[in-house]
């Protein structure tokens, strides 16, 4: 069947590029951006690293798989999502595939983006658009639907944290095998604080974290105290900090930064991955900058410092740390050898350090998830 392409993708740059409808009949703008990952579209569209952009998927069949449940487990947190909602702008793809097989499927990927309103587009010559994006660099683009048009849009010119951040805290207890809401001050006593010195408790800096970094400190028997990405966290008790990651530019999120340096001068544990990488270098005194068109796939190789260990790894992120500016007391841990950009950082002699890609995966490889355990030893430091 010859399918009419009556769906517009224009780049901020003039470009035009033609394809079908497959969803919500809605036109949006955003930042395009791709990524190369074969597998995981229901856990990448659901990660809040990418609200504010129109992905493209570059792997040449999306939709064979269809979606998953929403089922969620004993803490509150859905089991085959990253988060509650789907948080990109729009949906690009080569082919999508009307028909979809797997034994936990409940739905298709059309039906799924029409229930939230996303727009998605097929038939699109997607290496033409990634080629155009890694030669020229990531642009503002819009999908334009029965000539409905609107204006571009950056979504890095706002604090795009504060709209994928949660809005009260909430206690994660792997010990009672529960969660919960803590609704006013009033509830923050002494059985929200820490009681046991054998299980530890950690802050989680919301700024956007995925499902499966919680599940990873939960099964670590860690207390996850979750707060929002502006909140005095300091009125807890509690063993380390870590910084999530989540989208945008670094330096929209001021407040967040002023709390990180708080645990730095207080010789805190803190451990942060991707946006949490850079939050922590700016809260140290390093500097970021934006990359030309971002790393996300599931196949970056990075090294770790000082050695000859190579690792694959998943990542999402738009913006990086600037080595040059790292403070003498500082180094940089992982090094992406693709272009040589930073990909961790840690202190000398203080238990402080990040990685910007995600070991917690979700989708891709789980090779460096002993990251988790690196800072689970680091919450016996003496201060």
């Amino acid at each position: 069947m010859l399918l009419k392409k009556n769906v517009k993708l224009v780049l901020e740059d003039g470009s035009v590029f033609y394809g079908c409808s497959f969803a919500s009949e809605k036109s949006v703008s955003g930042e395009i951006v791709f990524s190369t990952g074969m597998v995981g579209y229901p856990e990448s569209l659901t990660d809040p690293s990418y609200k504010g952009q129109i992905l493209c998927l570059t792997y040449p069949l999306i939709g064979n798989y269809g979606i998953p449940s929403k089922e969620k487990d004993e803490y509150g947190l859905e089991k085959h999502f990253e988060s509650s909602e789907i948080h990109i702008q729009g949906l690009v793809i080569s082919d999508y595939s009307f028909r979809y097989s797997h034994w936990n499927a409940k739905k298709s990927l059309a039906e799924w983006l029409k229930e939230n309103n996303i727009p998605g587009i097929f038939d699109v010559d997607t290496r033409e658009l990634t080629k155009k994006i890694r030669e020229k660099g990531a642009m503002l683009g819009k999908i334009i639907i029965n000539d409905e048009d609107v204006g571009f849009y950056d979504p890095n010119k706002e604090d795009l944290v504060k709209q994928v951040t949660i809005k009260k805290p909430i206690v994660y207890d792997p010990i009672m095998n529960k969660y919960i809401t803590i609704n006013n001050d009033s509830m923050i006593n002494k059985k929200n604080k820490k009681n046991n010195q054998e299980n530890k408790t950690i802050i989680l800096i919301d700024c956007g974290a995925k499902n499966n970094i919680i599940r990873n400190f939960i099964k670590r028997k860690l207390t996850v105290i979750s707060v929002p990405y502006d909140y005095d966290f300091f009125k807890f008790d509690f063993d380390g900090v870590f910084i999530s990651n989540g989208p945008g530019d670094p330096k929209m999120c001021k407040k967040t930064i002023s709390n990180i340096r708080k645990a730095l001068n207080k010789e805190i544990p803190v451990f942060g991955i991707c946006l949490g990488n850079q939050l922590l270098a700016l809260a140290a005194g390093a500097d970021t900058y934006k990359l030309k068109y971002g790393h996300r796939s599931q196949n970056q190789p990075c090294l770790l410092k000082d050695t000859k260990r190579c690792f694959i790894t998943t990542q999402n992120h738009g913006f990086a740390v600037d080595t040059k500016t790292l403070p003498s007391d500082w180094k940089p841990l992982f090094t992406n050898i693709n272009d040589y950009t930073n990909e961790g950082i840690k202190h000398k002699t203080k238990p402080f350090f990040s990685s910007q890609f995600h070991p917690e995966a979700t989708p891709g490889p789980v090779d460096t998830e002993f990251l988790f355990d690196d800072f689970v030893k680091m919450l016996k430091w003496k201060r």
